[in-house]
C-alpha cells in the first residue's frame, strides 16, 4: 500500500514544531522573557539553561540597579547597544513588570543556585526600588526621574502593587527571600508601610465615600493624573481592583485599611457594566474590531476609566477628547487597547467574602 505523505508545507510544520514550542518550553529553556521563568519546576533553576538566562539577566541590570521594560531578558546581549541607555527609553523602569519581574527571577535562582552573582543582582535591585520610592511611599514609573507623567505615582498596570509584593515578602522573610540580610529587611517593612500610607492617602474620595484609586496620581499632591493621551485623571475599574486585592493581603488590617477596602468593594459593584460582552466582530472593511454586544447571561465587566464625578464610563482617542459611547472611539484604540475587563469578578465573587471571614472571625 502506497504510504500518504503529508504536503511538503505541512511537513515543514511539523518538523518546526519542537523549535516553535521551545521558544517558550523547550528541552534546553526558555528562550522568551516572561512569566514563564516563574512557573518551572524547582529543579529547574539550577539547570544550566536557567543559569544562562539569570546571566543575560544580570547583564542587562543598570548602573542604578533597574532593569529595562519590554526587553527579552533571556537573551544576553549581543553588544553594548543591544542594552537600553540610561536616562531614556525603556531603561530603569517598573512598567510592565520590568525590575520586579527578573528580581522575583534571580530571587528564585539564589534559592537554587546560591551563586552570589545573583544575589548581589537581586540587592542591588532591591536597593534600587528603595532609592526610587518617593517620601509620600509612592513609586514612580521610571527612576531616576524623568519629568512628566513617567515621575507620576503609578498603580497603571500593577507597577507599584507589584513592587509593594516584592518588599512586603522581603521584610517578612519568605521564599523565596531568605537570602536578604537583616538590615534590607528591615528597610523593606519600612517601605511597605509607607507605600500603604500612600495607598491609603491616594483613594479617591467623593460625596463623602472612599471609592477608587486613578491609574496614576501626581507625586506631590497624590491627586488623579494624566498619563498618555488617551490615560486621563478618572476612577480606575482595573487598578481599583489590584490595589484592593493587596490590601487584603495585609496580615491585621487596621481601621483606614478595612475602610479602603469596604469603599472600594461598593464602588466596584455599584460601577459594574451588566447584560453586555466584549467581543470582536468582522466589519464590512475586513478589520477585525471590538464590539460591546448586548447579551443579558454575560458576566459583569468593568471599564478601565470612570469619569469623576459623574463615575460614567469613558473612553479616549489620542486626541482626549472624551466619549461615553466606546462604539464612537476609532479603531486604532478600540482594537488595541483594553477599556473593558472582568477585572472586579473573581474579587467580588470569592476574594472579599473570604477575607471578610477572616477579618472578622479574627476580631471576634
Amino acid at each position: 500500500m502506497k504510504s500518504r505523505l503529508p504536503h511538503p508545507l505541512v511537513a515543514a510544520v511539523l518538523a518546526a514544531l519542537p523549535i516553535l514550542c521551545g521558544a517558550v518550553h523547550g528541552a534546553e529553556g526558555i528562550t522568551r522573557w516572561g512569566q514563564d521563568v516563574l512557573r518551572q519546576e524547582a529543579g529547574w533553576y539550577d539547570s544550566a539553561a536557567a543559569r544562562a538566562i539569570a546571566d543575560s539577566v544580570v547583564q542587562y541590570q543598570s548602573p542604578q540597579g533597574g532593569w529595562p521594560k519590554s526587553t527579552n531578558l533571556a537573551v544576553a546581549p549581543r553588544s553594548p547597544e543591544d542594552i537600553p541607555p540610561e536616562g531614556r527609553g525603556r531603561a530603569n523602569s517598573f512598567d510592565n513588570d520590568a525590575t520586579t519581574l527578573p528580581m522575583e527571577f534571580l530571587a528564585r535562582m539564589v534559592q537554587a543556585t546560591g551563586d552570589a552573582r545573583y544575589r548581589e543582582s537581586f540587592l542591588r535591585g532591591l536597593d534600587y526600588i528603595f532609592a526610587a520610592q518617593y517620601p509620600n511611599g509612592g513609586w514612580p514609573q521610571f527612576f531616576p526621574l524623568r519629568g512628566e507623567y513617567y515621575d507620576r505615582i503609578t498603580y497603571n498596570d500593577g507597577a507599584m502593587i507589584r513592587v509593594l509584593i516584592i518588599v512586603r515578602d522581603v521584610a517578612a522573610g519568605q521564599s523565596p527571600y531568605a537570602f536578604v540580610d537583616t538590615d534590607r529587611r528591615a528597610k523593606a517593612a519600612t517601605a511597605v508601610q509607607r507605600g500603604i500610607d500612600c495607598i491609603l492617602k491616594s483613594q479617591i474620595k467623593q460625596d463623602g465615600k472612599l471609592t477608587a484609586w486613578c491609574a496614576q496620581h501626581d507625586e506631590r499632591t497624590l491627586a488623579p493624573a494624566w498619563a498618555r493621551a488617551y490615560e486621563p485623571p478618572s476612577l480606575s475599574g482595573g487598578e481599583t481592583a489590584e490595589i484592593v486585592r493587596f490590601l487584603m493581603s495585609v496580615e491585621k488590617p487596621n481601621r483606614e485599611i478595612v475602610a479602603a477596602i469596604e469603599g472600594a468593594v461598593a464602588w466596584l459593584r455599584a460601577v459594574q457594566i451588566k447584560g453586555a460582552r466584549l467581543d470582536r466582530i468582522l466589519g464590512p472593511d475586513g478589520r477585525t474590531e471590538r464590539r460591546l454586544v448586548n447579551d443579558p447571561a454575560a458576566p459583569p465587566l468593568w471599564a478601565r476609566f470612570y469619569e469623576l464625578g459623574t463615575h460614567r464610563p469613558l473612553f479616549l482617542d489620542r486626541d482626549s477628547v472624551f466619549n461615553y459611547d466606546y462604539a464612537k472611539v476609532g479603531y486604532e484604540r478600540r482594537s488595541g487597547y483594553d477599556y473593558h475587563g472582568t477585572w472586579a469578578a473573581s474579587l467580588l465573587a470569592q476574594d472579599y467574602h473570604a477575607w471578610r471571614a477572616r477579618h472578622f472571625a479574627a476580631t471576634k
